[in-house]
């Protein structure tokens, strides 16, 4: 099912069955059209294969982007609604919006993982092969810049500066983030042999690639990093957001200053990062 497909019918139940008025309609629309935007500019998806993490991953570049707490909790209730039709007619197979809460009722905050934990999960990469080294590269990289996933599988090699130790995100507004010597020395290794050997000869630009040599997938990053939790014993539901939260955490712990901390995660309003203070 095409987006325009789906944002048709959803409004025709809008119209027909619910008898919304025209500016709920318009309001509804826009949220979604806005989504299905940002899903086809920056990930593999659209509207009808989104997953949770995809949209929750929306809603934080949301905030960062600096939109208010009414204008994101709108959206959230516009997709809460257009999913739920998704999901009553049959036209997707589950409800990827099941983590979104709007802001003014969380209550929970994000969930972190302690140092040991991300110590455990750092070291389960086997680096015995090209794969082996790619993944320690991956994780090593998202745990020391916070970056998103999103912006983690649309790095180009040229985005790399190993002498003086940053990365380029060009995600929106481009922003530099430093990163430690463990990622360092990962991204050595990774770059060394073990891409070439993933890219069976072909040509491209971008850094993190799959064992076919195509570009890593946000669906394909999300397995790899279940696996490696599952065998490190880690029980909480971890995504790719979770190492972006326990950075932050684990940053303003060790004595970091709130805005080097937002500039670094790339928020719009520093009253994002300060979420980050309560854990």
């Amino acid at each position: 099912m095409r987006d325009s497909d789906g944002m048709e019918l959803f409004e025709s139940y809008l119209r027909d069955v619910k008898r919304s008025s025209q500016n709920t309609i318009s309001s509804y629309l826009r949220d979604v059209r806005q989504l299905s935007e940002y899903l086809h500019a920056h990930t593999d998806a659209d509207l009808g294969s989104a997953e949770e993490e995809e949209l929750c991953e929306y809603i934080d570049w949301m905030r960062s982007n600096g939109k208010s707490v009414a204008t994101v909790s709108r959206a959230i209730a516009s997709l809460k609604n257009f999913y739920g039709f998704l999901l009553n007619n049959h036209y997707v197979q589950h409800n990827p919006t099941g983590k979104l809460v709007p802001d003014k009722a969380k209550q929970k905050l994000p969930q972190i993982l302690s140092s040991k934990e991300v110590e455990l999960l750092l070291a389960q990469p086997e680096c015995t092969d090209a794969k082996g080294y790619r993944d320690r590269a991956m994780l090593e990289l998202l745990y020391a810049t916070g970056i998103r996933v999103s912006e983690l599988i649309h790095l180009k090699i040229q985005d790399v500066n190993l002498m003086m130790g940053y990365i380029t995100c060009r995600d929106e507004k481009e922003r530099i983030v430093p990163f430690g010597g463990p990622a360092k020395k990962a991204l050595e290794q990774y770059l060394g042999s073990a891409r070439a050997a993933l890219m069976h000869g072909r040509e491209d630009d971008v850094l993190f690639v799959n064992c076919s040599g195509g570009p890593m997938s946000r669906q394909g990053f999300w397995k790899i990093l279940k696996s490696y939790a599952k065998s490190a014993g880690i029980t909480a539901d971890i995504t790719p957001h979770t190492l972006r939260h326990s950075f932050a955490t684990h940053l303003l712990q060790n004595g970091a200053d709130l805005k080097s901390v937002q500039e670094m995660m790339g928020h719009a309003d520093i009253s994002t990062t300060q979420m980050y203070l309560h854990l």
